[in-house]
């Protein structure tokens, strides 16, 4: 493993203010399809990266059937924005059944036959759930309670829940979101990132954003400190020797934690979600020095699916 300590400084961006936040285009399943596609060709984890895969595209399918849902009010978005706070916020937020409609159709536009038995039972178990169940799942879902979930159902049920939210945030458009004080929750749905991405072209080249791993909007964070607790000493950059340069994790000593950081100059295709999964022998070799992960991939919770 190599490391090398970040340099103080933020590269300037061009001419004119770039956006505190980028809200995800809706075709977004379709991209990460795509790169899981590539990555998968030669991967120890293939397999894997294919079923998600074709996960990503039953997403795409499911978002395009999406009805309207109810979506936070004038009055509401104004008290957030007084207040700071996250319109859709993921834990307070009260979903409407239609995240479970997203749901049915993923479970039927993938292919039974093309998945392995585990993945099969799991969308059985999921198939027979009640709505409460399902909630229930959701709730633990969305509040990082992982110990308590049938983690092989988890990647189906997380997959429907970014359709819903995606479809909400993009309904309602980046004027209704502003900064949160905590910057490393998502001004959108108040989540916590995936990774970060260092973006090219335009107004933000240059310019650090962290990816929302629920709804995947990404927010400006500065790339001189800590993405997670602000500190400004002590961040590391690691990668695994030999591997690809385009993503590292930062660690700081501080919090000790890290998230990975992915730099689109190095590789224009990367997706954070995707990439995230396929880098996973990076978080093995974190977890080995002590390094904790704070990134949250909902395609990382173990199980057998």
């Amino acid at each position: 493993m190599t490391a090398g300590i970040i340099a103080p400084g933020e590269i300037a961006p061009s001419s004119g203010e770039p956006p505190f936040l980028r809200l995800p285009e809706r075709d977004l399943f379709q991209t990460r399809a795509a790169r899981l596609d590539s990555l998968a060709a030669g991967h120890a984890l293939g397999d894997y990266l294919r079923f998600l895969a074709a996960l990503a595209r039953a997403q795409h399918a499911a978002l395009a059937r999406v009805r309207d849902v109810p979506l936070p009010d004038p009055e509401q978005l104004q008290r957030c924005r007084a207040h700071g706070m996250a319109p859709l916020g993921a834990q307070v937020w009260k979903r409407d059944p239609v995240w479970c409609e997203a749901l049915r159709h993923i479970l039927a536009e993938l292919e039974p036959g093309a998945l392995p038995e585990a993945a099969r039972a799991a969308i059985a178990r999921l198939q027979k759930m009640e709505v409460a169940g399902l909630e229930r799942l959701a709730d633990a879902i969305l509040a990082g309670d992982f110990a308590r979930i049938d983690r092989a159902v988890a990647p189906f049920a997380a997959a429907a829940l970014q359709v819903y939210w995606l479809h909400m945030a993009t309904s309602l458009g980046s004027e209704a979101f502003v900064r949160l004080e905590t910057h490393s929750a998502c001004p959108v749905c108040a989540s916590a990132p995936v990774a970060s991405v260092v973006r090219i072209g335009g107004d933000d080249h240059g310019l650090r954003y962290l990816t929302c791993s629920l709804c995947s909007a990404q927010w400006h964070t500065v790339r001189v400190k800590c993405a997670l607790c602000e500190s400004t000493k002590g961040i590391s950059y690691y990668g695994i020797e030999g591997g690809s340069a385009a993503i590292k994790a930062e660690n700081c000593e501080a919090c000790k934690g890290y998230l990975k950081i992915l730099y689109l100059d190095k590789d224009p295709n990367l997706e954070a979600v995707a990439d995230d999964v396929a880098s996973v022998a990076l978080d093995v070799l974190m977890a080995e020095s002590g390094a904790e992960r704070a990134g949250i991939n909902f395609y990382l919770l173990g199980g057998d699916a």
